[in-house]
């Protein structure tokens, strides 16, 4: 069975649905009126409350109470989790070894138990940085434009340093403003601020604003600025492969 509930359980169903959970290396989440205790580095005493308990395969050991994102009490991956029946309350706990320490909760009132046995095999994939974007860029000079040519990466300016500095192919300078998550206005004006330095000493030099997204205020700065945009992803850390992403949105 891949999921199994209870609400309001009896002692022998809780029981039953715990030991199962357990055994199945299952994710046990449990609804409960509780106290719990600590014993390890420090000690810690958390009177009665309703919380939320969930045990991970993998030992994770977490008790929520109904405000904030952290857990009020906790227990590492590598945990050893357990139960038994002391006072006719069923007690969770947790052990680690180094260092050694112990948590356990006193299930005084069980409004909703259950275990859900999860398969999930897929890695979470990273968005990679803009000097990840600007290596993926050396590599795929393409996925700006047909015969662009990349010089340099970080290039020290008089008013900043500059992402990527090319050519295309019409031999005038390119500069690149790198962004990994939607462009706004400040990156037209800093890309704006980068092409007017270098016009001092190149003349003809062309601004590419290269990002996953714009906003529409820095679309239309763009447009009035005579600058350009690429839409780029950062790659997948890890995973940057040749050829395989497209130059899309180009203005």
């Amino acid at each position: 069975m891949k999921v199994k509930s209870k609400v309001n359980p009896t002692k022998d169903e809780l029981i039953e649905l715990v030991s199962e959970g357990l055994r199945n290396e299952a994710i046990l989440t449990i609804f409960a009126l509780c106290k719990v205790s600590y014993d390890g580095r420090a000690k810690s005493e958390l009177g009665p409350g309703d919380r939320v308990i969930m045990i991970k395969p993998d030992g994770s050991f977490l008790i929520h109470q109904k405000n904030k994102r952290e857990p009020v009490n906790w227990q590492p991956p590598g945990s050893i989790a357990s139960f038994e029946v002391k006072d006719e309350n069923i007690i969770l706990k947790s052990v680690r070894k180094k260092p050694r320490e112990i948590l356990e909760v006193e299930l005084i009132n069980v409004y909703l138990a259950s275990y859900f046995s999860a398969e999930d095999y897929e890695e979470l994939a990273l968005t990679g940085s803009e000097k990840e974007m600007a290596d993926l860029i050396f590599e795929n000079p393409e996925l700006i434009e047909e015969g662009f040519k990349p010089l340099s990466k970080e290039k020290p300016i008089k008013h900043g340093i500059v992402d990527v500095l090319g050519k295309d192919k019409e031999g005038n300078i390119v500069v690149l403003e790198l962004k990994r998550r939607r462009a706004d206005l400040h990156a037209v004006s800093q890309l704006k601020r980068y092409v007017d330095a270098l016009k001092e000493e190149y003349g003809k030099v062309r601004g590419i604003l290269v990002a996953p997204s714009l906003t529409e205020g820095a679309r239309k700065l763009l447009e009035k600025e005579g600058l350009e945009f690429r839409k780029l992803k950062p790659p997948k850390r890890g995973k940057i492969k040749r050829g395989k992403q497209k130059t899309l949105d180009i203005f």
